[in-house]
Formats: structure tokens, C-alpha cells, sequence
């Protein structure tokens, strides 16, 4: 597993492969020509991009990506309004993101998932709409996207966001093995137990269910 911090916004991208021949890009959310050249550094065969979910800084780079390395892109359905309006909603906060294409896009579901190295899909909404995390029992390890951050949880006061869907999704994840290490969209990694202990929201939320 290899991570890169991506763009203004710090976005985290990751390069995940058991069989090197077999790599999936996870997030790929700006700086496309800087993004491409790590790939080809790792001297990995992508076979696919997988998104956590589809806000601009996220899925900025897709383009690019699937022009120089012709791979499907996996997106759950629900979150495809949001990726159609990438581009757009850059703009509204003042960026600028190439728009990702339609297709190749192959639909996510919850359950495992056959390319790469053998992901569990959860079905993670509230930070957004179609959020999913992608979950590696051998390796322990959990790519979550904008659900949780090391001391944080993902925004819930912009569009298509909802708090209680979040809190629900919290609550879900956390019931992964405490020693899952988690690899956020922004920021270093942590594990569940840490934020278990130290999380505020995530200590909130738990006591609550």
C-alpha cells in the first residue's frame, strides 16, 4: 500500500495491491500529472479506480487517469448525481477540476469485491450520498474515505449531507475490529480503537446507540 496527499484540500489518494500486477487506485482526487507519475514510480498494474464517494477533490483526477490507463471506475450508484456535478460544485468553492467521465463506471454494492486485493464494500452514507469504505480483513485495514479522520468525522453541514446517516454510519464501521487501521481521505492514518478512545464525536455517537 502506498498513499499520496493530493490538491489544496489535501485529499489522500492510495495505491492498494496484494499481486502487483493487480493494483487498484483509490481516490485519485487532483494533481493528474503528479498523480500519474507515482503510479508509474510504484511500477504497478492498475486494473481499476475505486471511489469512496464522489466530491470533487476526490474524483478530480479520474480523467486523467482512465485516459492513460484504460480501467473501469467504481462508484456507487446513489453517489452519481453527486459525481456528475464534480466540475460544478469545484467552481462553486472556487476550484478548478477536470469532470469526470461516465463511463467506464461499474456500479459498487456492499459485499466483496473481485478486483484488486480482495475488498469487503460497506455502504457508508451521510457524509455523502453512496459513500463507501473499502475494507481488507487480511490486512486489518479499512480505506474510509470522509467518514472518519484521525480525531474527526466527515462533514455533515454541506449538500446531500445528513448527520443521522452519518452517526448510523459511524456506528456501523465501529464494529470492525478495534485493531483496524484506518486510512482516511485526509490525514494520517489511526486505527478504530484510537478513535474510539479519542474521538469525540465517535465517543458521542457510540454512547448513544
Amino acid at each position: 500500500m502506498a498513499s499520496v496527499e493530493l490538491g489544496p484540500l489535501r485529499e489522500r489518494a492510495y495505491l492498494v495491491w496484494n499481486d502487483p500486477a493487480r493494483a487498484v487506485l483509490i481516490d485519485p482526487g487532483d494533481e493528474a500529472e503528479r498523480l500519474l507519475a507515482w503510479v508509474a514510480e510504484a511500477g504497478v498494474g492498475l486494473e481499476a479506480v475505486l471511489l469512496t464517494h464522489a466530491h470533487f477533490d476526490h474524483v478530480g483526477a479520474v480523467a486523467a487517469v482512465v485516459a492513460a490507463h484504460p480501467v473501469p471506475v467504481y462508484l456507487h450508484p446513489l453517489a452519481l448525481p453527486v459525481y456528475q456535478r464534480a466540475a460544478a460544485s469545484a467552481a462553486r468553492w472556487g476550484f478548478s477540476v477536470a469532470q469526470p467521465p461516465e463511463k467506464p463506471l461499474v456500479w459498487l454494492q456492499e459485499g466483496r469485491l473481485e478486483v484488486g486485493p480482495g475488498f469487503e464494500v460497506l455502504h457508508l452514507p451521510g457524509h455523502c450520498p453512496g459513500h463507501v469504505a473499502f475494507y481488507q480483513p487480511d490486512a486489518a485495514a479499512v480505506f474510509s474515505g470522509d467518514v472518519v479522520f484521525a480525531g474527526g468525522v466527515g462533514r455533515w453541514d454541506i449538500p446531500s449531507a445528513d448527520k443521522l446517516l452519518l452517526e448510523a454510519s459511524i456506528r456501523k464501521l465501529f464494529e470492525l475490529p478495534g485493531e483496524t487501521a484506518v486510512h482516511p481521505g485526509h490525514g494520517p492514518s489511526t486505527t478504530l480503537a484510537a478513535e474510539r478512545r479519542s474521538n469525540p464525536y465517535v465517543r458521542q455517537w457510540l454512547a448513544s446507540s
